[in-house]
């Protein structure tokens, strides 16, 4: 059985807004894996979705460039966010998103080789951390634009097909703020509504009800999911009034496309006890 330590648990909570010892319960049934354990809740307490979005594993920041109608964003990521607020690191990691935009490479390993891997190797040596270029996203269209949050671990990347860049600013801005799935809701793929569905019917109050009632109130809670996931069809955060759909047909603007990130998403910290650490190295 995985050890469930308090870090899990604390972020569980935080995630579900349930009590600890409920929390610590389910993480122990599905082996600290905090996904599996929100979806075993939603089952049996019919439990909401988790609105809030994961929280970073790792630190870094975001950083953004642009090159004609291509948009770039470059995820670099430090042990600390002491680290990440560096001049040294901010200076090493604008050369790197500027070398991105102007050669339109993707690749990670292609973008680093030669001087840009000697200056974050020394940048280490001299930082006294590990800092590593992890990922490289790109959208290419008629308009594109990005949103950058204050503390530099949140940004979305918006494609428009007319509109201008304020308004693709005001989506990206959103996106990062609401985190939809998909643009419009006959884009989510067959394997995420099928996983909803098996949610849902789970739910206590779905038991012993006639299947004619069970597909009745399915299909509100499927049209319900569908409708808060996708970018076209959530209020607009900065006027709930309208929809994010509404507003970009007002500004003459197709959505085409989004990419959403979150600095250290899915990356594991391994978790250390420290007093432990300090009494082994009293008893060697």
């Amino acid at each position: 059985m995985a050890k469930i330590s308090a870090q899990l648990v604390k972020e569980l909570r935080e995630r579900t807004g349930l009590g600890m010892m409920e929390c610590k319960k389910a993480l122990a049934a599905n082996e600290g894996d905090i996904d599996l354990a929100i979806e075993d809740l939603r089952k049996n307490s019919g439990l909401k979705a988790a609105k809030k979005a994961d929280r970073a594993a790792a630190e870094g920041k975001v950083f953004v460039a642009t090159n004609g109608n291509t948009i770039f964003a470059v995820e670099v990521n430090s042990e600390t966010d002491f680290a990440a607020g560096d001049s040294n690191f901010l200076g090493f990691s604008e050369k790197v998103v500027a070398k991105v935009a102007e050669t339109k490479e993707t690749d990670v390993a292609t973008v680093m080789a030669g001087d840009l891997e000697s200056a974050r190797e020394a940048l280490v040596q001299k930082i006294g951390e590990n800092i590593n270029v992890r990922r490289i996203f790109s959208l290419e269209s008629d308009v594109v634009g990005s949103y950058v949050h204050s503390n530099g671990k949140l940004a979305a990347l918006v494609a428009l097909k007319g509109g201008n860049e304020d308004v693709a600013r005001d989506i990206a801005m959103h996106i990062t703020a609401l985190n939809p799935v998909v643009v419009n809701a006959d884009d989510m793929p067959a394997e995420l509504v099928a996983k909803e569905e098996e949610i849902i019917k789970a739910q206590p109050d779905m038991a012993g009800k006639p299947d004619a009632i069970v597909e009745k109130m399915m299909g509100g809670r499927i049209k319900k999911f569908l409708k808060e996931s996708s970018l076209t069809e959530q209020p607009f955060v900065k006027n709930p009034d309208m929809t994010v759909g509404q507003l970009a047909k007002e500004a003459g603007a197709e959505i085409v496309s989004f990419q959403r990130i979150a600095v250290g998403e899915g990356i594991e910290i391994a978790e250390v006890d420290f007093a432990a650490e300090v009494a082994a190295q009293l008893k060697g």
